[in-house]
């Protein structure tokens, strides 16, 4: 499942061209499509061999659009429907996986919040501890990306260490810097999440190749830039170039936050093309690992802008 989130990369509902739907599946107005754009069609990964592939004679193997109402209506631009297959992905497996990754994190975070002090007699062991966390944490979504199928282990595993990484961040800055920043960094990111949702449902944001080019090319300068700053901190000391602090810092931290929205989208679109196209069952699972890490980045960096505005104080 190839990744719209700027670290991670993993694979994708498409054949070839690199992202799902582009030219194939449109949003509620766009131009209906044939089965060509079909990733999961002729040549997809899932054909030959498949044991969700449908047996001869069904209807839907010639045309996945024969039961859609608006084709017998002769309306152009409604959604493409998923035949109702048994071993397709629906939206109640994306919600049930995303709610089980999210629940993981969540747990662990909590966990590490109350079992890792980070009074000054501790911090620095119970730092220690959630940087190692987010490494391995780091490995195992690397893995993940790498592999051609879903494994709910390894994506419970990085929500698992995401999470204990997150607790102990959340909780030197909530103890301190900012009391109740944890707090309004979930509720910034619960907000952002929702706003997308509602916008993207309602056709505001249009997410096609044009979109796409341009989240991925600012998402690579962003990172590239955060790269080159890290550089000039460990070797420089202090804050580098000052794009993770102070008045860049919450520049850039709000361009974070607006890039991680993007990417919601983008992960949106993923999850109704690999519903439209009858996605395998299991592909549920990589659509929850993508949103997580697309969660975890918005939440970091509305974490990282209050304690930019507390430490200014």
């Amino acid at each position: 499942m190839r990744s719209r989130n700027p670290v991670f990369s993993r694979r994708g509902f498409s054949r070839d061209n690199g992202y799902a739907g582009f030219n194939a599946a449109p949003q509620a107005g766009g131009q209906a499509v044939g089965t060509q754009g079909n990733p999961y069609a002729q040549g997809n990964p899932y054909g030959q061999g498949n044991p969700y592939a449908q047996p001869a004679g069904d209807p839907y193997a010639q045309n996945p659009y024969a039961q859609n109402p608006y084709a017998q209506q002769g309306l152009q631009g409604a959604p493409p429907q998923a035949p109702a297959t048994t071993g397709r992905m629906t939206m109640d497996d994306v919600v049930l996986r995303t709610a089980t990754t999210l629940g993981t994190l969540i747990v662990t975070a909590a966990l590490a919040w109350a079992l890792l002090p980070v009074d000054d007699a501790n911090i620095n062991r119970s730092y220690g501890i959630g940087i190692g966390a987010a490494l391995i944490g780091m490995v195992l979504a690397f893995v993940q990306s790498f592999k051609r199928k879903a494994s709910p282990a390894l994506i419970l595993s990085y929500a698992a260490f995401e999470g204990v990484f997150l607790g102990v961040v959340s909780s030197i800055v909530d103890n301190r810097i900012a009391s109740g920043a944890a707090m309004q960094a979930v509720i910034g990111t619960m907000a952002v999440f929702a706003g997308v949702l509602v916008a993207y449902k309602a056709g505001w944001i249009r997410v096609n190749r044009r979109f796409y080019g341009f989240v991925m090319a600012a998402a690579l300068g962003f990172v590239l830039l955060m790269v080159v700053n890290l550089l000039f901190a460990v070797f420089g000391g202090g804050d580098g170039l000052g794009f993770r602090s102070g008045p860049l810092g919450i520049v850039f931290g709000v361009i974070g936050i607006l890039l991680g929205a993007c990417f919601l989208a983008l992960d949106f679109k993923q999850v109704e093309d690999g519903i439209a196209y009858g996605a395998p069952k299991d592909e549920a699972w990589l659509a929850a690992f993508g949103l997580t890490l697309t969660l975890v980045w918005i939440y970091m960096e509305f974490l990282r802008i209050i304690a930019i505005l507390n430490s200014n104080d």
